[in-house]
């Protein structure tokens, strides 16, 4: 059959490309490894030359295939299944570039495409080391490229092909007997984006998270070509690299933190979900070979361990992204991809083969060499720098290891066919552990720098450590109890740690600071280790400030419940609002103003204002809901936040309510006079008066016509009152009616007669209808010091890039 309208160059084009780059990684590999085992200078150099063509090649087909897969998501050529499962035609143009990362081949091709950059520098950079660190890459690279084949060998499919058409994927559909099927509405607007994808931090956290990703094979790759080569020079070159990757990957985990801030609803950047566990591990262990690289390069000590945190800093990286892409973790993570099922089997095989490939022969390579790697055995002095250094990063490493077990509880799961529960708490189950790892690294990042290597004379460090210490005592003392920090939710011993952390992330700070300015007399160039220092107390500071304080501000005062308790709702802590209606929140009078709908976007805006009872400032918050696709029911809430220096009010839109249904209520009746009662379902109605052409109501009548209004008085159950002026105009006769309305009680009031004016006995209709009552339930929360956190983050970074230049600048010269 042919069908009208398909554009297939360009999915043939892209699939050659894929095979492509899969023989040049395999070529290039063979050459770079050949070109390192090379005792010939000429020899060496014809390998080098065969390998750098073939990683040409590579490079130009990697990024040619991104390139392709960008045009067809961006020209919506729904006739690939990757377009139209990815997009629509109603994507606003700036999230194209997160529809590729979306599909698990488009995550790994952006990490293709990063070693391919990094390939190029170390060529550029570290000719020396070019051969074995590009063997290693280019071996990455094959394993990668055979993510994109989705061809099958003996009835076992590999990889998944982006480029493979829809009709191709899922031929037994019943639309494909149709040759004009791409007309077909479905098919014309797409299967979306991941509403929980549309937003810009999608667009640039992948790729910065990628890249830290990518950059781990660097360090790994000085720690292969040592133990091949048998030359242990490398640790002086593998600094700039570790801190990079450090950097970089410290920063994607954090923008991920930001984009969990800004776009989920669970009140956070961290929930301890596996997903952020999988990323965040391999950065704890780089950290420590960064550090055990330093140690070795300064006093000799620590090789073996910077081998082994470099092998399994990568390692882990691998492993990481099986949790992540084998849907092991669909059902315990937000963030986790899925995977069709027929394709399980083989795609769990590719990936823990991905895994082991680099794992056993790395150790077996770290084993074998083990005795051979250079260590002093003389034991460090307990008042030396690297002594505690070494501390530092085997309490990193000890924090990796339960981090990652207990993330791997699906996996034990799946293997030993056991049934572990995940803890019922689990950010508890997290944080009663690393609260106390936060109190050591603190301190050990406070002391140790005043301390130096090999050995430190007593009165020296007590002399340089003393005024440090006063002056964090004090302010975190200050914090403690002028701050309040009283959480006490998981009983006195854990808020003694809390208060125990505060002093020690304090301790860092001011201890860094002051050795900036008293030790370094200032000199920022040469303080990159203790800038970044101050930024990770400073993130520390962050944390436990804003998750020990963080208050929720929407306890529910009016009694209205739009949902039941949740396992991760409370609705006594989400507030409703009618429209219209100012509310008291505590701190805040808060009304639900308006909404409107933005079509480009997709969402729903809704106008919070809050006024502060107090000061009485004001500004509005405009939180949003996505309707979910994908097949998941509902909405999804993305929050909003009113920023100060000192704290965040962050709310979302748990639950809402808009009428936009016909109405079928009708009006009940009732007779009654001045001082009468009548009842409705929540509450009472009492008529208090009269108004006959009362001046404050003349723009509600004309000139030549008479005007009756009633004064009501509304009482709720929660014991809310509210006033209502139903009324009538009369002229010539005729009666024109002026209902009112009480919103939040769902309330049409109307005054239909005079039934007895002696008697004063009158008429008025009451009807309940929901359909006149557009409500939102807010979730409000109060974060203390968040800031603390991001400005943390950003001076780690600083201090990392300062260290770079630095220890660049030092090579340079001892090349020079």
């Amino acid at each position: 059959m042919h069908y009208n309208g398909e554009h297939l160059l360009q999915g043939q084009l892209g699939h050659f490309l894929a095979v492509l780059s899969l023989a040049s990684s395999l070529v290039a590999t063979i050459s770079f490894y050949k070109a390192n085992k090379a005792n010939n200078p000429i020899e060496k150099s014809s390998w080098l030359k065969y390998a750098r063509i073939s990683f040409l090649i590579e490079t130009v087909a990697v990024f040619s295939i991104f390139a392709i897969l960008y045009y067809l998501v961006a020209n919506h050529y729904h006739e690939y299944f990757f377009a139209w499962n990815h997009s629509s035609r109603s994507l606003q143009p700036k999230y194209l570039l997160a529809c590729i990362w979306e599909d698990q081949s488009g995550s790994f091709l952006l990490w293709n495409m990063w070693h391919c950059v990094l390939g190029w520098i170390i060529i550029w950079k570290q000719k020396k080391w070019e051969a074995p660190l590009l063997t290693v890459i280019n071996f990455a690279q094959f394993c990668l490229a055979t993510m994109l084949l989705g061809v099958y060998i003996f009835n076992v499919k590999i990889g998944n092909e982006p480029f493979i058409l829809w009709r191709n994927h899922m031929p037994d559909l019943p639309l494909f007997t149709n040759p004009d099927y791409l007309q077909l509405p479905r098919v014309f607007e797409g299967n979306d984006l991941n509403t929980l994808l549309q937003n810009y931090w999608m667009v640039i956290h992948p790729p910065i998270l990628f890249l830290g990703f990518a950059s781990t094979i660097i360090p790994f790759g000085f720690a292969y070509a040592g133990l091949v080569n048998k030359d242990h020079s490398w640790v002086k070159s593998s600094l700039p690299w570790a801190g990079f990757s450090a950097a970089v990957l410290g920063t994607g985990i954090m923008m991920g933190a930001a984009w969990a801030y800004e776009s989920l609803s669970f009140g956070g950047y961290w929930a301890w979900d596996p997903v952020e566990n999988a990323s965040l591990v391999p950065w704890l262990t780089l950290i420590a070979g960064l550090h055990t690289n330093i140690i070795y390069k300064s006093t000799g000590y620590s090789l073996r361990s910077t081998y082994f945190f470099y092998i399994i800093s990568f390692v882990l990286v691998l492993y990481s992204t099986f949790l992540t892409r084998s849907g092991i973790l669909g059902d315990t993570s937000v963030h986790a991809f899925t995977i069709d099922d027929k394709n399980v089997v083989a795609f769990y095989s590719q990936l823990i083969g991905f895994v082991l490939v680099f794992f056993i022969p790395a150790m077996w390579l770290f084993f074998r060499n083990y005795k051979t790697i250079p260590s002093i055995q003389k034991e460090e002095s307990s008042y030396s720098r690297e002594f505690w250094m070494f501390i530092g990063s085997l309490v990193f490493f000890l924090s990796a290891i339960v981090i990652i077990f207990k993330t791997s509880t699906p996996v034990f799961n799946k293997v030993f066919k056991t049934n572990i529960a995940p803890p019922e708490d689990p950010e508890l189950a997290y944080n009663q552990i690393q609260i106390f790892v936060a109190i050591i690294i603190g301190l050990l990042t406070a002391v140790t720098q005043y301390l130096r290597y090999k050995d430190t004379p007593k009165n020296v460090f007590s002399k340089k450590i003393i005024l440090p210490t006063v002056i964090s005592f004090l302010v975190s003392i200050a914090i403690s109890v002028f701050g309040n920090i009283q959480y006490d939710k998981h009983g006195i011993v854990f808020l003694g740690a809390i208060h125990v952390a505060i002093f020690a992330a304090v301790y860092g700070v001011i201890a860094n600071a002051s050795y900036i300015w008293l030790v370094l007399k200032g000199k920022i160039k040469a303080a990159g280790a203790s800038v970044a220092h101050v930024g990770f107390a400073l993130c520390l500071i962050g944390i436990l400030i804003s998750s020990s304080k963080k208050t929720v501000l929407s306890w529910n005062t009016t009694g209205v419940a739009m949902f039941k308790q949740e396992k991760n709702e409370n609705p006594a802590e989400n507030i409703t609002l009618f429209k219209g209606i100012a509310t008291d929140m505590g701190k805040y009078m808060v009304t639900y103003a308006k909404d409107t709908f933005n079509a480009g976007e997709r969402k729903r805006f809704y106008e919070i204002h809050f006024e502060n009872k107090k000061t009485k400032e004001t500004f509005n918050l405009y939180p949003d809901v996505i309707k979910n696709n994908k097949g998941v029911e509902g909405f999804a809430a993305n929050p909003a936040s009113k920023h100060y220096w000192n704290k965040d009010i962050f709310v979302y839109i748990s639950s809402f309510q808009q009428n936009k249904k016909d109405d079928t209520a009708h009006f009940q009746n009732h007779e009654l006079k001045v001082g009468d009662t009548i009842f409705y379902s929540s509450g009472f109605i009492v008529l208090k008066s009269v108004d006959v052409n009362p001046v404050a109501k003349k723009d509600k009548y004309a000139a030549d016509e008479s005007a009756l209004f009633l004064n009501l008085d509304i009482v709720a159950k929660d014991g809310r009152r509210y006033i209502a002026t139903p009324g009538i105009a009369l002229k010539n006769n005729q009666v024109r009616e002026m209902p009112d309305s009480v919103v939040s009680q769902s309330l049409v009031l109307k005054f239909n007669n005079v039934i007895n004016g002696d008697a004063g006995k009158l008429e008025i209709g009451v009807k309940e209808s929901s359909s006149i009552t557009d409500l939102v339930t807010l979730k409000v929360y109060e974060f203390p010091m968040i800031n603390v956190l991001w400005i943390g983050v950003v001076i780690m970074v600083i201090g990392f890039i300062l260290s770079i230049i630095q220890r660049n600048r030092k090579s340079a010269l001892t090349a020079v």
